[in-house]
């Protein structure tokens, strides 16, 4: 490893924290009930202790991810991962020189669930420019306005007269 990135990675608030120091910080600020309601890990719903979580964070290489991502951005409030970092795992980040951690973000359950509805709606839009994009560029405009046309001119769907025999 480089000593510039050795550099990086001291600056990294998960450079060298291991995994349960990591769980017992977040649960003893903020409790079972709001990881709960951040992560929807089962494991911190039914009789949640540190062990049991642990062994499921160990083997579960997505939701230990969406830990650290958690514990970096609401509890030690660091930046978002830039365009370059984005696809790096949490712990290969770092960060610039002079940016600290700050206090931990206060989280109620109202919050957290008001965040993941922003997300949500958020997400969905994305899609839905995205699915709009993909039509657009399947048929060329010239057939999507002779379509938009046709459209038009169609007569109004009668129920008392189905198969349109009356028009």
């Amino acid at each position: 490893m480089s000593d510039n990135k050795i550099q990086e990675q001291q600056n990294n608030p998960l450079h060298g924290l291991k995994l349960e120091t990591l769980l017992t910080e977040l649960v003893e600020f903020y409790g079972w009930e709001i990881l709960l309601a951040a992560m929807r890990f089962h494991c911190f719903k039914m009789n949640p202790s540190i062990k049991g979580s642990l062994k499921f964070l160990q083997k579960t290489e997505w939701a230990r991810i969406k830990l650290e991502n958690f514990y970096l951005s609401r509890f030690k409030r660091m930046p978002r991962a830039n365009e370059n970092e984005f696809d790096l795992q949490p712990r290969e980040r770092g960060f610039a020189d002079g940016i600290e951690p700050r206090k931990p973000m206060q989280l109620t359950i109202e919050s957290i669930e008001l965040s993941q509805a922003k997300s949500a709606s958020a997400h969905q839009e994305r899609e839905q420019e995205k699915r709009d994009n993909y039509r657009s560029k399947q048929r060329p405009r010239d057939q999507r306005q002779s379509r938009k046309e046709t459209q038009k001119d169609e007569p109004v769907y009668d129920p008392s007269d189905p198969w349109g025999k009356n028009r």
